[in-house]
């Protein structure tokens, strides 16, 4: 259900009209300045292909300018298109599009099955989500929801052939949207959301209608034979037994405590929470090995024990189990704490960004200065800012910009004489630092 106005922005949520739910009309958003386009990673996915295709600085600058100001007209959003009017000081207007390739068919069908297959993926559509592992599920299947490097293509009745200020002011102003709700991109990939809830709802239904539980397996020789023996025997041999049923939650975990005392050594509450932690993971290793894509997705990455210390950490376990966690991954307390913050913010990105100090090459560090350059406009004060390697500290205040190898600013934050973090990446500098204290 759509409320009628958006308490932050004021943006008007469309009608449901239209046939099958195929366009969406926003009326013209509020005059932004002081904030970022961009709060949701997947709205900051966006802007990062917008900034990346785009030749023109200048162009960007002036789009921001426009969209902030006020500029943009209703924005309609259809499969592969967003239009909108776009007004210059002078008042001229100029109708822009903004074209992005939909995913076929296929694509979608995969789409689908993937997240019919997952409750997760639902329930976080549902809540107008998309957390990142849905779209590195998808990516995993072969389907790219967020636009890359030269996906937005640019059409503007100024006559630009490259994003104009118009175009570039229209991608601004839909990351605001996009924050709002990611079923904007996905009636842009070519689904509308009530025809996409209708399949998804279809396909969900099919797998709780599927086979019985299969057949006890064949009993196997443990020796094994020959592979061209087996294969020789292909014709007479019993079909493969079917693959275990999902498991929709893992089962609770034993308790240890209460009989035999432990042995010398044993924490008995650490090892239930890691008993727990274990199934929880189990339940979701075979949840992707049942999915259609598993066979063409890459393994996961490996945590080293650091990184999964703090993963545990970041489950809530307690202050005495905490403690252990910090202690052996060579942490303190207050360490682990704002390791467990980036953690929840970024990830692995997120981590390395906290506790990693590198120099960026010429061309990264151009780049960063670039962006900084053009973050603030020219009537809006412009911190200053002193540049240690890839982090830019305010002068004279406790907020620091850390910039990540991916391109992306991280906020942070002086606390009790230490720097934690204090929000999510964005490719925005000037939206990263909005909000922090501008005073030491």
């Amino acid at each position: 259900m759509h409320p009628e106005r958006d308490e932050q922005d004021g943006s008007r949520c469309p009608d449901e009209g239209g046939p099958a739910d195929g366009e969406r009309t926003f009326g013209a958003l509020p005059v932004a300045r002081g904030r970022a386009f961009a709060r949701s990673w997947w709205g900051q996915a966006w802007l990062k292909a917008l900034e990346d295709t785009a030749l023109d600085g200048e162009q960007l600058r002036l789009g921001r300018r426009h969209a902030r100001g006020g500029a943009v007209g209703a924005v309609s959003v259809r499969p592969g298109r967003i239009t909108a009017v776009v007004q210059d000081r002078d008042h001229t207007r100029h109708r822009s599009d903004v074209l992005l390739q939909q995913l076929s068919a296929a694509d979608w069908g995969r789409f689908l099955d993937m997240i019919a297959d997952r409750a997760g993926h639902i329930a976080a559509l549902l809540d107008r989500d998309m957390p990142p592992v849905l779209v590195e599920d998808a990516a995993a299947a072969g389907i790219e929801l967020l636009p890359g490097i030269g996906d937005l293509e640019p059409e503007c009745g100024c006559g630009a052939w490259d994003h104009c200020a118009h175009s570039a002011a229209l991608c601004y102003q839909l990351a605001r949207l996009l924050d709002q709700d990611p079923f904007v991109l996905l009636l842009l990939r070519g689904r509308g959301e009530r025809e996409l809830l209708d399949e998804l709802q279809a396909r969900s239904a099919a797998r709780a209608m599927g086979p019985a539980d299969a057949d006890v397996a064949a009993e196997r020789s443990g020796a094994g034979v020959p592979a061209a023996e087996a294969y020789a025997a292909r014709d007479i041999l019993p079909p493969l037994p079917a693959a275990p049923p999902p498991v929709d939650a893992p089962g609770a975990p034993p308790v240890l405590g209460g009989g035999t005392p432990p042995a010398p050594g044993v924490d008995v509450a650490a090892l239930e929470f890691l008993i727990a932690d274990t199934a929880a993971r189990a339940q979701r290793l075979l949840a992707d090995a049942l999915s259609a894509w598993h066979p063409g997705s890459p393994p996961p990455a490996v945590l080293t024990p650091a990184q999964d210390a703090v993963r545990l950490a970041a489950a809530g376990p307690g202050e005495v189990i905490s403690a252990r966690l910090a202690a052996g991954s060579g942490r303190e307390a207050r360490g682990l704490a704002a390791a467990v913050r980036a953690w929840e913010l970024g990830g692995t990105a997120g981590l390395a960004v906290l506790e990693e100090d590198w120099t960026p090459g010429p061309e990264a560090l151009a780049r960063a200065t670039g962006k900084l350059a053009a973050a603030w406009e020219d009537d809006e004060a412009r911190p200053r800012l002193r540049a240690t390697r890839n982090r830019w500290t305010v002068i004279g205040g406790a907020a620091q910009l850390r910039y990540g190898r991916d391109g992306r600013w991280w906020p942070y934050r002086r606390e009790g004489g230490r720097w934690v973090p204090a929000g999510p990446a964005t490719d925005d500098p000037a939206g990263a630092l909005a909000g922090l204290p501008a005073k030491g």
